[in-house]
């Protein structure tokens, strides 16, 4: 076992919604880290789309890598490790084990994500042809051929959206029964989408790499821009369930509107928790639990009963931001060219 670090906040999960909690709070005046095992489902994307002020040209391996820099930046650790333990311990306090580090903090916030049902081989090549956030990438098959993948309720669902978009949509069961109620298959057959029942067999992809067609087990051949897999998510809570959170009935964990859990001092934000799973959302997710982190954590103002116990307060006694956080801000003030000026 590795000699525990101490922190006031940990955040498990370096997606958007993780390092954005990072930041807030090591802004705020916390020491903060990041253990990140790496992956996820924004280091998978080729270009970034609905996130303002970052060009599509952006992969998400850039997006996040260009986050990290500012986390650290601003004090933070930043750990590339796998958390497997999270207990609580005597003091109340929360401690992490990982590969290489031990910590102890305060508050932790897990932003974990979840793993996508992926459809069985052969299938298009992710985010060439198949894709997995209809808010992102409708966009791109405006007048396209079109396919949705699966056989549940979401799959009818997003298959009639997708006519907003294009008149050209089918839904793909692969060989699968469909499972949708059948208040979604008569809904879903009064809308001109074509419900394809046999098995994918081969892909064909052009020069680009991008989807061109779909082969079928009876010998037919569909042409396609792209479309969706709609096979449900995996919710990665094992390290929430430990400490003891509350799940919801599809397996997200119960949150309030600041990302705190039922359990004390544990937050959990980004794709685990309701809502829609799209980059700027994570963000605000983790924007609003760093700074209610900030408010629970923060030693001032303290109240006359604290100001009476701690016999008064002095000038020795202030600022409350710790010594390695006020020279990362005294560092990045100069950077700046906004030192002080007895710097």
């Amino acid at each position: 076992m590795s000699e525990a670090h101490e922190y006031e906040v940990v955040v498990v999960g370096g997606g958007p919604a993780g390092l954005t909690a990072a930041l807030y709070t090591t802004r705020l005046g916390h020491d903060t880290a990041v253990i990140n095992r790496g992956g996820g489902r924004a280091a998978m994307m080729r270009d970034t789309h609905n996130v303002i002020g970052i060009t599509e040209d952006t992969s998400g391996n850039e997006l996040l890598q260009t986050a990290i820099e500012q986390v650290q930046g601003y004090g933070a650790d930043y750990h590339r490790d796998f958390v497997t333990d999270a207990e609580r311990a005597d003091d109340g306090r929360i401690r992490l084990e990982a590969g290489d580090i031990t910590a102890v903090t305060d508050s932790v916030v897990f932003a974990t994500g979840f793993s996508d049902g992926r459809p069985d081989p052969p299938a298009p090549r992710t985010g060439r042809g198949l894709h997995y956030c209809l808010h992102c990438d409708a966009y791109m098959f405006v007048d396209e051929s079109v396919y949705v993948m699966g056989h549940g309720d979401s799959t009818a669902h997003v298959a009639m959206i997708m006519l907003n978009f294009t008149d050209d949509v089918d839904v793909l069961l692969d060989g699968d029964d469909p499972t949708w109620s059948d208040e979604t298959d008569e809904l879903v057959r009064a809308h001109p989408v074509d419900i394809v029942e046999e098995e994918i067999t081969g892909v064909e992809n052009g020069d680009d790499g991008w989807l061109e067609a779909l082969e079928f087990e009876d010998d037919t051949q569909r042409e396609y821009r792209g479309g969706f897999a709609m096979y449900g998510s995996q919710y990665n809570t094992d390290l929430a369930e430990q400490l003891g959170v509350e799940l919801n009935d599809d397996g997200t964990v119960a949150v309030d509107d600041h990302g705190a859990t039922s359990a004390e001092g544990v937050y959990a934000v980004g794709d685990m928790v309701p809502g829609h799973n799209q980059i700027p959302v994570a963000m605000g997710h983790g924007a609003k639990a760093g700074i209610d982190i900030h408010y629970d954590l923060r030693t001032y103002p303290m109240s006359s009963e604290e100001i009476e116990a701690a016999g008064g307060i002095d000038a020795d006694d202030v600022p409350a931001v710790s010594d390695d956080l006020r020279a990362s801000a005294r560092a990045h003030q100069a950077e700046g060219g906004e030192a002080s000026a007895d710097d």
